[in-house]
């Protein structure tokens, strides 16, 4: 009898508890996670919806390039919301490309924000933490470091300072 309530208890559960569609899609996104694991050619057939010769092409050198992404809860607001709540936004998304091997031969690190001086039509908010600049509309490049295929580092962008928070 004991055996047999067990085994109502677990048939149970799984039939009442909802499913929960995480892990990573074919592209590389996990949504659950807020993150993306996959290539340049990969990140444009889950996000633009081409087949893989239009992204391999759109995506030129960079099409075989590793590239992981994250972001927070307010980017994916942000992107619901169009980009339209008049107090801003808290949003942030981390890129890293590595073509370094099979790839492009770059390798590329970029943290970015939204910015309402950016979501204004003029300059960085905080500009005077550093040389940061608008891309995008109302995002701000609050860093960008990396190398080309001549492995020559350059930092374009360093906020000092650095991170999300200091923003």
């Amino acid at each position: 009898m004991k055996n047999l309530l067990i085994l109502v208890f677990v048939f149970s559960f799984f039939l009442f508890v909802p499913k929960v569609s995480a892990g990573f899609d074919q592209y590389g996104y996990n949504d659950t996670a807020r993150n993306f694991v996959g290539t340049g050619s990969s990140w444009c057939q889950g996000k633009l919806g081409w087949d893989e010769a239009a992204c391999d092409a759109y995506m030129g050198a960079w099409a075989d390039d590793k590239l992981v992404m994250k972001w927070n809860a307010e980017w994916d607001r942000g992107n619901k919301e169009e980009w339209t709540d008049p107090n801003g936004y808290d949003a942030w998304i981390n890129n890293e490309w590595n073509g370094r091997v099979d790839g492009s031969g770059e390798i590329w690190h970029y943290k970015i924000a939204w910015d309402k001086g950016c979501a204004d039509g003029s300059t960085p908010a905080n500009v005077a933490k550093g040389s940061a600049y608008c891309i995008w509309g109302p995002f701000a490049m609050l860093q960008s470091q990396g190398s080309g295929a001549d492995r020559v580092h350059v930092w374009d962008v360093l906020l000092k300072p650095a991170g999300y928070g200091a923003y």
